[in-house]
C-alpha cells in the first residue's frame, strides 16, 4: 500500500523516477523499489519525499485509497501519456479525499450513485437523445428551468466531481469510475463557466447514454449536453417556435440565465427547427468573423464551485471530528489557504 501511495504522489507531481530521486537524495532504483513494495523508506526518506512532493506524510500512510477505473479523456484531447497520467493521479487524489470526507460524516450510504429508472439508456438517434435528456430532468425533479450549479447537483446525485486547476491547456474533461462504483467527472477549474457546464453535461451524457451502432458517442453526448442544460420546452418558451434570426443581445441574456454559451443556443435553435440552416450559418459566420467563436462577447459566465464540499469539511471541524490541519488536507489546501477559507466562511 505504501508503494502505491508513493507512486501516486510522484504521478501527481509529474516527476520521473530519476527526477524525484535527485530531490530526495536516493537513487532512482531505490524509488522504484519503494513503489513496488520491495523496500520500505526510512522515516527520514519519507519526510524528504513529503517535502519534495509537497504532500503531507499522512498521505503516504492512508489505508483507504481507491483506484480509478475506466479513465476516458474527452475525445478531442491531445494530452500525451505523461500528462494523462498526471491528470488521472490528481483526480484520484481528489476523489479519495472526497470519499474520506463522506465516510467521516457517515454519508457514504446516503450519497452513493444509483441510475434513475430507465438509465443508462440505449439511443439510436437525436430524437431519442433529446427524450433521454428530458426524462433525466424529470427523474431528478429539475423542471424545465436553468440548473443553478451543475457541479453541486451532480455531487448530490452521487457523481463525484473534480475541478482541476493548473492543468495542461489541452485538457478539457474526463470520466472514470471510483472504487465505490461512483461515476467520476473531472473538468478544468479555470475554464469559463459555460464551457465547464457543457463539459460536465457532455460527460454526464457519456454516463447516461449507450449509443447504438451507427451513432457517434461524442455527437450523442454533445446533443445530450445542450438538451439537458436547455430543454426543448424552455428553448421554445424563450425563443418562440419559429424565427428568421436571433439577436446577439438575446443570446447573451440566455447565456447569463442558463449558463449555456451563445453558440450552443444557436445549435439548440437549429436542432429544434426554430431557425433554419441558413440562419444558423450566418450567425456562426458572424461569430468567426469577430473572433467570438473563441471568446464570446459580454460578461463571462462564472465558473462552477463546490461549496458543499467545503461546508462538509467545516462541519467536521465544528463537530470536533478532525483538526484544522486534517481539514486542510481533506480539501487539498495548505494550512494558510484553509485559514483564509475559514475567515471567509
Amino acid at each position: 500500500m505504501l508503494g502505491e501511495r508513493i507512486r501516486l504522489a510522484r504521478r501527481i507531481g509529474g516527476f520521473s523516477l530519476r527526477a524525484l530521486a535527485g530531490k530526495v537524495g536516493v537513487t532512482a532504483q531505490a524509488i522504484s523499489k519503494y513503489e513496488l513494495d520491495r523496500d520500505i523508506p526510512s522515516s527520514g526518506v519519507l519526510l524528504r519525499l513529503s517535502k519534495a512532493l509537497g504532500i503531507p506524510v499522512s498521505f503516504f500512510i492512508e489505508s483507504d485509497g481507491i483506484e480509478l477505473c475506466g479513465v476516458a479523456f474527452r475525445k478531442r484531447s491531445t494530452l500525451g501519456k505523461k500528462d494523462q497520467g498526471r491528470v488521472a493521479a490528481r483526480v484520484q487524489d481528489i476523489i479519495e479525499r472526497r470519499i474520506r470526507t463522506d465516510r467521516l460524516l457517515d454519508l457514504g450510504k446516503h450519497t452513493g450513485f444509483h441510475y434513475p429508472p430507465g438509465f443508462p439508456r440505449k439511443v439510436k438517434g437525436e430524437n431519442e437523445v433529446e427524450v433521454a435528456a428530458g426524462d433525466l430532468r424529470v427523474a431528478w425533479e429539475l423542471g424545465f428551468g436553468p440548473v443553478e450549479c451543475l457541479a453541486e447537483l451532480l455531487e448530490a446525485r452521487g457523481i463525484k466531481i473534480a475541478l482541476l486547476d493548473n492543468t495542461p491547456s489541452r485538457f478539457d474533461a474526463l470520466t472514470a469510475s471510483a472504487g465505490d462504483n461512483s461515476p467520476v467527472i473531472a473538468v478544468r477549474a479555470d475554464a469559463p463557466g459555460d464551457r465547464q457546464r457543457f463539459n460536465l453535461a457532455h460527460e454526464l451524457g457519456h454516463i447516461m447514454l449507450q449509443p447504438k451502432a451507427g451513432m457517434k458517442p461524442e455527437s450523442a453526448a454533445n446533443h445530450f449536453a445542450g438538451a439537458f442544460l436547455a430543454p426543448d420546452r424552455a428553448v421554445k418558451d424563450e425563443l418562440g417556435r419559429r424565427r428568421s434570426h436571433l439577436m446577439l443581445t438575446e443570446l447573451a441574456s440566455l447565456k447569463e440565465k442558463y449558463g449555456l454559451s451563445m453558440q450552443a443556443w444557436v445549435y439548440r435553435a437549429k436542432q429544434l427547427g426554430i431557425i433554419g440552416e441558413s440562419a444558423a450559418r450566418r450567425l456562426f459566420a458572424d461569430f468567426r468573423r469577430n473572433g467570438w467563436n473563441k471568446v464570446e462577447p459580454g460578461n463571462p459566465y462564472p465558473p462552477e464551485k463546490l461549496r458543499s464540499v467545503e461546508r462538509q469539511v467545516i462541519q467536521l471541524i465544528a463537530e470536533d471530528v478532525v483538526s484544522r490541519q486534517r481539514a486542510a488536507e481533506l480539501l487539498g489546501r495548505s494550512t494558510q489557504e484553509f485559514e483564509e477559507l475559514m475567515g471567509e466562511a
